[in-house]
Formats: structure tokens, sequence, C-alpha cells
């Protein structure tokens, strides 16, 4: 990522036409903030798609550095608990603190696999780029995540992923990138299926974010901001994109 982007480079990743309260934040400290893309719109994408009200509590699990978690908590009143194994929790205090929402929105340092709530805890989660490192076990999602949220809960899910399942030969421009992270990219039919066969969640939605617009945020960050990225570059809107998946707990 380039360390002094201009004005007009940050101007260039903050404007989207689809996510008009993302455009309201810092240019800057949205750039000094977001890992691996822009951080805010995708966050936006998901919680157009969610019915977030005041006082829930909110799930932010694999925060980064809990921009994502501040835009819940100023957007939408609700309390965030933002979790993530690798971000230092007082570096996101600072964050939180800074952007004034320090009453409603709590960093941790926690594993996905040993997350300190109570069964039920949760009116609602999110995850950005982030629960396809963990989320792709089968294990996963019954036996860590499911059981944090109540009936009803709704969750919003936002990966990497592919326009359709790599079948065959993988394409050159992948192979670097293959077992790195590429491996665990996976399509909106893949994630439906992953989901639906838990039991536990009704699947209201599952799709390319906007039929490949993915690609346009990924490639609109890497050209201003985040230098050549020969993965996305060699993709050419193939293939590679983000995949929002937005589901319900169910009942029973």
């Amino acid at each position: 990522m380039a360390n002094s982007p201009t004005k007009e480079q940050l101007e260039a990743v903050r404007v989207h036409e689809r996510y008009p309260r993302s455009a309201e934040y810092d240019p800057e400290w949205t750039h000094r903030n977001s890992v691996g893309s822009q951080c805010l719109w995708l966050t936006e994408s998901l919680t157009q798609k969610m019915d977030l009200r005041p006082g829930q509590r909110v799930l932010d699990l694999g925060c980064g550095k809990a921009i994502s978690s501040v835009f819940l908590a100023r957007e939408f009143g609700v309390e965030v608990w933002a979790v993530d194994l690798r971000a230092d929790p007082t570096g996101n205090l600072d964050v939180i603190t800074e952007a004034g929402v320090g009453e409603r929105v709590f960093p941790l340092r926690a594993d996905a696999r040993s997350l300190p709530f109570g069964r039920g805890f949760f009116d609602a989660a999110i995850s950005v780029n982030a629960y396809f490192i963990f989320g792709t076990d089968d294990f996963y999602t019954p036996s860590y995540f499911a059981p944090l949220l109540r009936p009803g809960a709704e969750v919003g899910l936002i990966n990497p992923g592919l326009l359709r399942e790599y079948d065959g030969e993988i394409p050159a421009h992948v192979k670097p990138y293959w077992l790195e992270h590429v491996i665990a990219y996976h399509s909106p039919e893949w994630w439906r299926r992953h989901m639906e066969r838990t039991g536990l969640f009704d699947v209201v939605l599952s799709d390319a974010l906007d039929d490949g617009d993915g690609i346009t945020i990924w490639r609109r960050w890497a050209d201003a901001v985040a230098g050549d990225d020969t993965l996305i570059a060699g993709d050419r809107g193939q293939n590679i994109t983000f995949v929002r998946t937005i589901l319900r707990r169910r009942e029973k």
C-alpha cells in the first residue's frame, strides 16, 4: 500500500455512487485504517441489506482496525464488540475513541474459535474480509459462531470470492496466490450451500457484489492507493470479486 497517497488518490476511494454513507468519512482516515480494500464500502454493502436498529448488540468478527465497527455505531446506533485476533485492541480503542463512539464500541483480541460470549448474546453480526479465513471449515459455523446469535439474528458476511468455482486447471495469474489465500475464495452458490447445510440459517442473499462491482471496488483501491495488485490486474474482472452473504438465524 502506498505510504502517502495524494489528495486525488484518496478522493478516488472516498466517493462511490452506491455507498453514500461512506463518502462522509475522512478519506485519509479510511485509507489509514482499511485492511485490504475500502472497508467502509464493503461494510455499507452489508448494512444496505440488513435491518440494524439502535441498541442492538452486534459482533464485528475479524474487525481489523475497527473502522467497520465505528461505522456501525455511528450510522445505526448499535453497540459493537470489535473482535480480532491480530489487531491491537489498544490501537483500536484509540481509533474508536477518536471517532467519538467509545461508549458503544468495545475492542477485544480473541480467536474466532474461542469467543468469550454467552449463548445468544448477539442480535446481529458482520464479518468484513475475514470469515473466509476460518469460516470455510465445516465445523466452524455450527460449533463456534451460530451459538452466539439469538434466534432471528441477522448476519452479514463479505469475503473475497469468485463468480464461479474454478473447475480444472487453476489460471496462471492465480497460481502464485493459490495456497496463500485464493484457495479459500468461493462463489455465491458455494457460500449459500455451505450455510444452508448447517440447518441453522436461512440464506436471505448470496451474491457477487452488484454483479461484478466488487472487482470495481477492488481495482479502484488498487489503482488509487494500494499499488500494483498483480492478482487483480491479471484477472481483469473475469472471476475474482467480493461475495456478499446475508443470513438469518433460524428460530429452531
